[in-house]
């Protein structure tokens, strides 16, 4: 199965066209405003207003054969930790040797955020090299999960 942490994830079409490909049941999670589609194997998931409740629903489900689709990295340990497969939206994995680093790395940046409140920018903008790196991510991801 995959599952999408859908709320801001810029590759969901691309999830549903390799996962439609590979016959693989898809869930699709978010807290509304997403536009449900009509494929039979994306099952949209709809979950209340609150922080994580979507990623909670993700990490209950998600397991050892399964592949998450999320941004969020707390999320993407939890993942990590029950077996999944995760990849963040630009294609990078998300595994047992990295996600410490990952998440240390986001934790000091939350840091230095708080610490200088005028400090601006965000990451780099999302580009068509991102979308093929995540594609070729996602193809072998769902091979490797289909192995066992």
């Amino acid at each position: 199965m995959i599952y999408v942490d859908a709320d801001a994830c810029p590759v969901k079409a691309e999830v549903e066209r390799v996962g439609t490909r590979h016959k693989v049941q898809m869930f699709v999670v978010s807290n509304g405003g997403i536009r449900p589609s009509p494929n039979p194997l994306v099952e949209t998931v709809v979950v209340p207003d609150g922080p994580d409740i979507a990623d909670m629903w993700i990490a209950d489900r998600a397991g050892a054969g399964d592949v998450v689709i999320t941004g969020d990295i707390p999320l993407a340990a939890r993942c990590v930790e029950n077996g999944a497969m995760v990849l963040k939206h630009n294609g990078e994995p998300l595994t047992h040797a990295n996600i410490g680093n990952v998440l240390a790395t986001r934790d000091l940046m939350a840091d230095m955020r708080a610490a200088d409140p005028f400090r601006q920018g965000g990451g780099k903008p999302f580009g068509k090299a991102d979308r093929s790196r995540f594609l070729d991510a996602l193809e072998r991801a769902l091979r490797a999960a289909a192995k066992g």
